[in-house]
């Protein structure tokens, strides 16, 4: 019974190990299993209104995202993206910010995208400027440009980020609207580093960059855009300039011109989690009528508790050519405190 026992035992262990080298050079060709992250970015804000005569002031989350990311054999990576907004009722809502699926071909320097994507020039704007918190950035104020929309588009970067561009064409009618109609538009953006700087990042060093828009809105008509910049950042300090014109009709209307000029800096203290920012944006809606343009200037400081949290305190003032609606008017100076969470 003895012998019995250890006869089996011994055939187990040689079934064991034959399935064990059966399975192995499976187990090699199996593909490495995906790669999926979730993260997530809000802004905190405390806003006092400083010529409201009731002293109006308000805590609130003004944005919140929450983002899924991808990465897959063979070159392919996803990503969702979810955006909660507040409603003009004080609601809170959320739509598809992004969703979209990119290809970058093994040893390219060219990453092809599809789905709701970025547009060119605002995330890369908002990484140079650094500080969305704040708020929303001159053009896309104004309403000349949206940071996403449903298309198809291309990325590159060469040198490394000597020089990184994006092509898109998308519907025009942002990703917070409808899809529009037949037409589309073309976006471009080239951004070429003139000056090393000890950021090698994709917005580092002293830069050139300029941007380009042609397409036609759901109504008809033309949509133009141009925009030229100079920036320089380090990792202490980050200056920026542009200028930015635009070319909107209606079929059978008029041709509206705007202006759009903008110049922010960011310093940061040595040997510090302080820094001061400081911005000013001017934007004529229509360069062919008086007393229609807006300035608004930006001062404060922050304070980088850690990579995941950010605080801020500032001040936002506009002033207006013309004469202010009540509402433009109570609006028009406000202190905020402002924080930035990310995980």
């Amino acid at each position: 019974m003895h012998t019995q026992a250890l006869r089996w035992i011994g055939n187990a262990m040689i079934v064991a190990a034959l399935a064990a080298l059966a399975a192995a050079p499976l187990a090699a060709q199996a593909p490495a299993p995906p790669q999926v992250t979730v993260t997530g970015l809000a802004y905190l804000q405390y806003q006092y209104l400083m010529k409201n005569s009731s002293g109006v002031n308000r805590f609130d989350v003004t944005r919140a995202y929450v983002n899924v990311l991808g990465r897959f054999a063979g070159g392919i990576s996803t990503r969702i993206t979810a955006d909660i907004f507040t409603n003009a009722d004080s609601s809170r809502a959320y739509r598809i910010k992004y969703a979209y699926v990119a290809y970058t071909p093994t040893g390219s320097a060219i990453t092809l995208k599809g789905g709701a994507i970025h547009t060119p020039l605002l995330d890369w704007e908002e990484a140079l400027w650094d500080y969305r918190v704040q708020g929303q950035m001159a053009l896309e104020r104004g309403g000349y440009v949206s940071s996403s929309d449903f298309g198809v588009g291309a990325d590159g970067k060469w040198g490394p980020d000597k020089v990184n561009a994006q092509l898109v064409l998308v519907n025009g009618e942002n990703y917070n609207k409808g899809t529009g109609d037949q037409g589309k538009d073309g976006m471009i953006r080239v951004s070429a580093r003139v000056m090393d700087t000890d950021d090698s990042s994709r917005v580092g060093g002293l830069r050139i960059t300029g941007y380009a828009q042609f397409g036609r809105p759901t109504t008809g008509g033309q949509r133009q855009r141009f925009l030229g910049m100079a920036s320089y950042r380090s990792r202490q300090i980050t200056l920026a300039g542009e200028f930015a014109a635009a070319r909107d009709s209606l079929t059978g209307g008029a041709l509206v011109q705007g202006r759009v000029i903008s110049a922010f800096g960011v310093y940061h203290f040595t040997g510090s989690k302080l820094a001061i920012i400081g911005r000013f944006d001017s934007t004529d809606p229509n360069t062919s009528v008086a007393n229609d343009r807006q300035t608004r200037v930006i001062g404060g400081v922050s304070y980088q508790h850690s990579a995941n949290l950010r605080l801020v305190a500032d001040w936002d003032h506009v002033s207006f050519q013309g004469t202010p609606t009540a509402a433009q008017k109570s609006a028009s100076s406000q202190t905020l405190l402002q924080a930035q969470f990310t995980f």
